[in-house]
């Protein structure tokens, strides 16, 4: 941890928003509409679908992300993914692999075969001369793979090819490019994904809540409460506020220029935002603060980053990806640059005995229950409606007015997407058995 005491300097950067923000009238929920129809996810955007070491040479594997079904294969290393329905019945190709040769993926109930670049219906295996062959196909997916991990751009069945933008602009923004527009003089500059060497160990889970809470809670300032007894807090000794409030207009900056990122970012650790370290009506008193320095930003659709955090030269993404309207793939991914075979080692190490059971786990567990216990009040669609929010909830009424000025679509439930019918003979099959609704495909089993 840092010795240098926290900046007090300011940025001449501000954000127009967040003054008239203190509040959440009508007026100001008007604003935000997009986000409140939002409980699918927003579409058209890239979200990471697998670890690549969780997709070996020729598997397959099927995911749902806002609804939509994905089919993954690997083949000579490249990674193809298409919508994961058979124009047919319906069937998910991913439920029972079936794959004759490199270039295409069959269903395995009728023979149906589509190719894995185009998508294109390319015959069918017990019926190669009908008429309907070459005449349709099955949604395809743009695919990336950077730093160990799969993105996949998950879009809306018409929407353009050509369209689809560069990864970088749905990833937070990169050092040190950025840091004379966002300085963090606290810390070193924090890697990215897309660094040269960047090696990223993670993991990720199924949360029972919907994404845009879970998201709220990641970058939500008065919630450190709840981290005061952590097992990394005191094995550090660290001492953490109560919580930290905004005192300044321009505690946020937002950035929205075309061609990049779209997002916003915490003057946390400078005189913008002012740590709590008393309450006198409770009789509880901070003596004073020793934490790491660290600070929050989000971006669109949904990926916070975390700055110095668990240690410096490390930073810390999550995904909140929507599978269902309540249900989400929560991904927790620390990254940090490895020029050398014994830094990747010493990495390693690290994150295997501090980092994944003290951090991902121990600190971020908390938050996955923090998120359960909010689900109920905001399931039927009310709870943004009837919410009472304080001056410490600035950063997420901008964080949604930004999400719908910026998202490229509103996720609706694909025909047949999994949880689309909560009432459903198998879901509640699953549920009597002890499954709980997941973001992978259940394999047929012979």
């Amino acid at each position: 941890m840092s010795d240098n005491a926290p900046v007090r300097r300011r940025k001449a950067t501000s954000n127009q928003d967040s003054g008239s923000l203190r509040k959440n009238d009508q007026k100001t929920q008007s604003q935000y509409q997009p986000y409140k129809d939002a409980e699918w996810g927003f579409i058209n955007h890239w979200y990471p679908a697998l670890f690549s070491n969780e997709l070996a040479e020729d598997q397959v594997e099927g995911i749902q992300i806002c609804g939509v079904q994905i089919v993954l294969r690997r083949v000579d290393g490249k990674v193809f993914a298409l919508k994961d329905q058979c124009v047919h019945r319906g069937v998910r190709l991913s439920a029972k692999p079936m794959c004759f040769n490199k270039e295409t993926i069959s269903c395995w109930y009728h023979g149906f075969t589509f190719n894995l670049e185009s998508g294109n219906l390319d015959t069918i295996v017990g019926n190669p001369d009908d008429k309907l062959i070459d005449t349709t196909g099955i949604t395809t997916y743009a695919v990336e793979e950077i730093s160990g991990m799969i993105f996949v751009f998950v879009r809306e069945d018409d929407f353009p090819d050509e369209d689809v933008p560069p990864l970088s602009h749905d990833l937070p923004i990169r050092f040190p490019e950025s840091s004379e527009e966002y300085p963090h003089p606290l810390w070193p500059p924090a890697p990215s994904l897309m660094d040269e060497n960047a090696i990223s160990r993670g993991i990720h889970r199924t949360g029972e809540a919907n994404w845009r809470i879970a998201c709220e809670n990641g970058f939500d300032n008065a919630h450190i409460l709840v981290h005061q007894d952590n097992t990394i807090v005191q094995s550090n000794n660290w001492v953490l506020p109560l919580g930290i409030r905004p005192v300044s207009d321009d505690c946020i900056t937002t950035f929205e220029e075309e061609g990049g990122p779209k997002g916003l970012m915490q003057w946390l650790f400078t005189d913008r935002w002012e740590p709590i370290l008393e309450n006198k009506k409770l009789g509880v008193k901070v003596a004073g603060v020793n934490s790491r320095f660290y600070r929050t930003s989000v971006v669109m659709p949904g990926v916070l980053m975390v700055e110095n955090w668990p240690e410096e030269h490390i930073v810390q993404y999550e995904w909140y990806v929507p599978i269902t309207d309540d249900t989400y793939e929560y991904w927790e991914v620390l990254v940090k640059v490895c020029a050398t075979e014994k830094e990747l080692k010493d990495y390693e190490y690290r994150y295997k005995t501090v980092f994944k059971p003290l951090a991902l786990h121990g600190f971020n567990d908390c938050d996955l229950y923090a998120r359960e216990a909010m689900q109920d009040y905001y399931a039927d669609g009310t709870g943004w409606d009837n919410e009472q929010l304080v001056d410490t909830d600035v950063s997420a009424i901008i964080w949604r007015k930004l999400a719908s000025r910026n998202h490229r679509g509103i996720a609706k439930p694909a025909k047949g997407s999994q949880g689309s019918i909560k009432s459903s003979s198998i879901r509640l099959r699953n549920i009597t058995d002890g499954k709980s609704p997941g973001y992978r495909v259940d394999k047929i089993e012979e």
